[in-house]
């Protein structure tokens, strides 16, 4: 079913919350394990701005419908960051404008030259949209695997409603990213190639590029190792063998192995 546009302007909204109770986080706090995944995706989630400045310098901003979707898709990723931070704030933990900031000082030259690296990335290639769109749809599938895999692990009803609700939006996004990339991907031989191997080459876990090491580890070894986190990783990698030209790469398998040991 192709993926309606004009239908997802209409739906576009911040996560609703209002009928969230957050005092409740104060009689039933998380634990620190998941205080911490929650900080890593608070961050990333935050850092969607970056990631779309770096997208718009490429040959993605060609395609109209591309920068519509992606100025929608910014928008309520803005929101789940907000989401998080009133999480975080509520455990007395720093959050919003000041932890972003924080991160941002800390890529310092690196996220200062991003834009080029993608902008040579993008001029490289004729199929960069496809290498986006499969990057983009794998990332959805995995952050909204991780979300639900930490709902489980925290089996708290606050936080349970709250990521029910950011998973929602996130569907969506998948909706889209997957849509174009098996267009894409199946229009084209040379598409195929060429993501397959910028794939094996440049992918891995939503975040790994900008939060420190530990804290990817953490996250991969709390949400996607052991008996109950990998079958969601293996999850991943059978619907990345679905798409076209792409079975067998194992990347959810490879990053559990590096990440989660």
């Amino acid at each position: 079913m192709a993926f309606d546009l004009d239908t997802y302007k209409r739906l576009v909204a911040p996560v609703d919350l209002d009928d969230i109770d957050f005092d409740a986080f104060r009689e039933q706090p998380l634990d620190d394990s998941t205080l911490r995944c929650l900080r890593y995706m608070h961050d990333v989630e935050h850092h969607t701005s970056c990631y779309l400045r770096n997208l718009l310098n490429t040959r993605a901003h060609h395609d109209p419908e591309v920068t519509t979707f992606l100025t929608l898709w910014s928008y309520e990723e803005l929101w789940h960051g907000e989401a998080l931070a009133r999480v975080l704030a509520v455990h007395d933990e720093v959050a919003g404008p000041t932890r972003v900031r924080s991160m941002r000082e800390r890529l310092g030259w690196k996220l200062s030259a991003s834009p080029l690296v993608w902008m040579g990335l993008s001029a490289a290639t004729k199929d960069f949209l496809a290498v986006h769109m499969t990057f983009g749809v794998i990332n959805e599938w995995t952050t909204q695997a991780g979300y639900a895999r930490l709902r489980a692990v925290a089996d708290n009803p606050t936080l349970d409603a709250i990521l029910g609700r950011v998973m929602r939006q996130e569907g969506r996004h998948i909706d889209y990213y997957l849509t174009r990339a098996n267009e894409l991907l199946g229009a084209s031989a040379s598409a195929r190639r060429t993501t397959r191997r910028m794939l094996r080459l440049l992918w891995s876990p939503v975040g790994a590029k900008v939060m420190p090491p530990d804290e990817t580890r953490h996250l991969v070894r709390t949400l996607f190792g052991g008996g109950e986190g990998e079958p969601l990783a293996t999850r991943i990698d059978r619907r990345i063998d679905r798409l076209p030209g792409l079975e067998g790469l194992g990347l959810m398998a490879g990053a559990v192995e590096r990440w989660a040991a």
